[in-house]
């Protein structure tokens, strides 16, 4: 079972400035609390005991929400002095890492994933790297991840319509030290750079789990995201 977690919470939510203004964006209140209480409360309910968060635009914000209301949890930061992209983030964070395998999340989204589900595969699979996959209808926002039979990945396609399809949710298990040592850059794309780069070369695999999904990168989510977190909480 995967205990330790990467929460990538540095982003600067500038689609949501509408609504949120001077704040990041996993900090915008939702039915009075901040969005990444819902993200927190779901992993320790899954028995996710280690937290390092990766920060950037106004870290102080989180770090001070983080020590008055869950003071008891471990937590580690990691904070980047300048943007490194989602895989630049996630290889800083990473080297705070105790585990053989990490989760990574975003601290915009919450996929209510079953992560003891997603530890088994990734574990059993030896996988360097596996995806929580989301069941979608029509949309666009997304591009498709599809799989082989034996659950390996097959393809990324980009956005565009799709009357169906799977959308990565922006949850992984990650071998630590596997991803350690790929050459990579400072400053990279975790999806476009590692992911869709290396899927047919690594050991990759995606998790279908068809689990409550709300990202409030946009207002549209956003505003949804008060009523449904509201009656789910």
């Amino acid at each position: 079972m995967i205990t330790e977690v990467i929460i990538l919470a540095g982003g600067l939510g500038t689609r949501l400035r509408s609504v949120v203004s001077e704040l990041p964006k996993c900090m915008a209140p939702v039915a009075g609390k901040p969005f990444l209480h819902y993200v927190v409360e779901h992993l320790q309910k899954q028995e996710v005991n280690k937290f390092i968060f990766s920060l950037g635009y106004k870290s102080e914000a989180i770090i001070e929400y983080m020590n008055a209301y869950y003071s008891m949890l471990t937590i580690q930061y990691s904070i980047e002095e300048e943007p490194l992209g989602t895989g630049g983030a996630i290889k800083l964070a990473a080297t705070k890492a105790t585990e053989k395998n990490v989760l990574i999340v975003n601290g915009d989204t919450l996929f209510s994933v079953d992560i003891n589900k997603l530890s088994i595969l990734h574990e059993q699979l030896h996988a360097d790297c596996t995806l929580c996959l989301k069941p979608m209808q029509n949309f666009e926002r997304y591009g498709v991840v599809q799989l082989k039979s034996d659950f390996s990945i097959a393809s990324f396609k980009e956005k565009q319509f799709y009357h169906e399809g799977l959308i990565n949710g922006g949850v992984y298990a990650l071998h630590t030290a596997s991803f350690l040592k790929e050459e990579l850059p400072e400053k990279f794309s975790f999806e476009k750079d590692y992911l869709e780069k290396y899927y047919s070369q690594r050991k990759m695999y995606g998790s279908v789990e068809d689990e409550y999904f709300i990202d409030i990168g946009i207002p549209e989510d956003y505003e949804r995201a008060q009523t449904e977190l509201k009656i789910n909480n």
